[in-house]
């Protein structure tokens, strides 16, 4: 007669389960594993959330596994970063166990999408994702260390009642950390301009079109109408919909001389889209108004505030990839890899149709002191 399944707990990882972490990454995986330094930073940050698995009755006191989830913050994207479970306990439903309790912990913390990626050799696991739901949207060439392909898969975990509409945006990962704009339009060239080819020197020569030459601290950032006018140039036809009539970024200035450049950058760029026949509207492009010009397939590169997914009151450009009832999606350029450890990068995954809640999307969307909304609308010429 068979043993019966044990009953297991679940609860969070502590510091004292890093020996143990360590001995199940090492029985689990022969690449691609994680490190203490990485388990540590999962127990301690408020972006992750690491979830442990041991036998309920107390008689074997071992860790039977693991799931490390990672929350991107001010969207509602969670991403199963990696599951883990003992060779010796496999049969007894510990990885369906972990998978429900990351659900759980998910939507007590607001996201309404998981994502996970999954070697394509893992039969086993492709199986499992399946039946509790998951559904492939995408694939990694080469993603693993042995070179093994990735199937990408998600789940709605929150329910959302209307019908996703989202467009087959390729997504590209700026190259430098000033270019996000750039990046951006080479997405949307990509997607609407069949002959178009996106390179890092294009790239950069976009960059030099459009910057408003900040002259702060750093290299300065792309105007909406210098990336409209960009995007005119590499065949597409483009709009721009702007909150405020004024020189745009002036009030982060102080020094006279630098009020100045950005002054009369703003006013040559204007002077451009008017000879351009480019339209410059000045007033926040309506959110409906939005969604209607994505149905009619246009694309919009939408400037946001990344203070509510980073902390930084930084100006910065996405692509708006999709929506629906609950959340706008957007491709996100920035791989934010700061401060992470080598064997746990940033992956393409978490910034791809990443959903942001609408109330949340309407706080993002607007910039600086002023409160500046700044959208621009691209079409197939």
């Amino acid at each position: 007669m068979p043993e019966p399944s044990p009953k297991l707990f679940i609860r969070a990882a502590q510091t004292s389960d890093l020996a143990a972490l360590l001995t199940l990454e090492e029985q689990a995986f022969r690449g691609d594993r994680l490190s203490r330094r990485s388990f540590r930073r999962a127990i301690h940050s408020a972006g992750s959330a690491l979830l442990v698995s041991g036998r309920e009755d107390g008689q074997n006191t071992d860790l039977l596994g693991y799931a490390l989830l990672h929350l991107r913050q001010g969207t509602r994207l969670a991403r199963l970063y990696s599951l883990a479970v003992s060779p010796d306990s496999r049969g007894l439903g510990v990885a369906s166990t972990l998978l429900v309790a990351c659900e759980k912990k998910a939507v007590k913390l607001g996201k309404s999408v998981l994502r996970l990626e999954v070697s394509e050799n893992n039969q086993v696991a492709i199986n499992l994702y399946h039946k509790l739901g998951f559904r492939e949207f995408g694939h990694y060439d080469a993603y693993y260390e042995d070179q093994t392909d990735a199937i990408r898969m998600q789940k709605p975990i929150r329910h959302v009642e209307g019908m996703r509409s989202v467009r087959a945006v390729p997504w590209l990962a700026q190259g430098t950390p000033f270019s996000c704009g750039p990046a951006c339009l080479q997405m949307a060239l990509t997607q609407l301009n069949s002959v178009y080819q996106a390179t890092p020197d294009d790239e950069l020569e976009i960059w030099r079109e459009a910057t408003t030459i900040f002259m702060t601290s750093g290299h300065g950032g792309c105007h909406p109408m210098g990336l409209a006018l960009a995007a005119q140039r590499r065949g597409l036809s483009a709009s721009v919909w702007l909150s405020d009539d004024v020189p745009l970024f002036v009030d982060s200035v102080r020094d006279e001389l630098k009020k100045n450049v950005i002054e009369r950058v703003h006013h040559s760029f204007a002077k451009q889209c008017q000879d351009a026949r480019l339209e410059v509207h000045y007033k926040a492009m309506p959110l409906t108004q939005l969604l209607q010009a994505f149905d009619d397939g246009a694309l919009a590169l939408i400037l946001i505030s990344t203070y509510r997914m980073d902390g930084k009151k930084v100006p910065h450009w996405v692509v708006m990839s999709g929506y629906d009832e609950d959340c706008i999606l957007v491709h996100d350029p920035d791989l934010d890899e700061e401060g992470r450890p080598q064997d746990d990068p940033a992956s393409p995954l978490d910034c791809q149709y990443v959903p942001i809640a609408r109330a949340e999307f309407e706080k993002m969307s607007r910039y600086g002191q002023r409160r500046l909304q700044a959208s621009v609308i691209l079409n197939p010429r």
